[in-house]
């Protein structure tokens, strides 16, 4: 707590002044163009790893960085906060993008890998259920996705495309993806290397943004943009 408090007070001293003419402006509404959803662990920045300022971004994070599916109504069948999240930036926010990002190292990817059966932690253990289709996938050989990695890290990643696709399953998010007005995308984060992958279909794994891939992402995107494409993705 004091390394908040020190660090708040050090915002109010040195970082405020380059910023307060943005806050104002925030002060009345955003409007992030990307959704994205991640992992709640501490090493993991989103706004640090993209470099994006306050407004950029419409973030939820959450152990595992996992959407509970729906039914055909559109009602979650898990918790309710992400599908809130979902329906919030898709109806009330100009949200054209919707990130799903996994990491390395990630603890609730051990824990579902493990088995995880801690009495004691009744909500977190229906939570991480959601990722057992994941395991599942791994369980049948998992393709080529994360070929050398170590297990908890080619679940983290098989974890990140069965995301995408329960978000699938809320009819806002299916309609919006057939019509060419929203892309889903599945990033995975090397903590070790700082390292963002992005999930390539054409290749079935994750490849790293680097320069050359970062520019034909860009292309990619401006190629699609208003083309009634979408650059989403399948579970292995």
């Amino acid at each position: 707590m004091k390394k908040l408090i020190q660090g708040l007070l050090d915002f109010q001293r040195h970082g405020l002044p380059a910023y307060r003419s943005t806050f104002a402006r925030l002060a009345h509404g955003q409007s992030p163009d990307c959704l994205f959803i991640g992992c709640s662990d501490s090493r993991v920045v989103p706004n640090l790893v993209v470099s994006t300022h306050p407004g950029d971004l419409f973030v939820t994070r959450n152990v595992g960085n996992m959407v509970a599916p729906s039914d055909s109504a559109g009602q979650s069948l898990g918790d309710r906060s992400e599908a809130a999240a979902v329906e919030y930036a898709l109806l009330h926010l100009p949200v054209v993008d919707v990130v799903v990002c996994g990491h390395s190292g990630c603890g609730a990817m051990k824990a579902v890998l493990a088995g995880y059966n801690d009495q004691r932690t009744p909500n977190l253990g229906s939570w991480l259920a959601l990722g057992r289709p994941a395991l599942e996938a791994l369980e049948r050989g998992g393709g080529k996705l994360g070929e050398g990695l170590p297990p908890a890290d080619r679940l983290s990643q098989l974890n990140v495309l069965q995301q995408l696709e329960h978000l699938r399953t809320y009819p806002l998010v299916r309609e919006r993806v057939e019509a060419g007005t929203l892309r889903l995308h599945g990033w995975w984060f090397d903590i070790g290397r700082a390292q963002v992958h992005v999930y390539r279909p054409d290749l079935e794994r994750f490849t790293p943004i680097d320069e050359q891939e970062g520019e034909r992402l860009l292309a990619e995107l401006r190629d699609n943009d208003g083309s009634g494409s979408s650059l989403s993705t399948s579970a292995a």
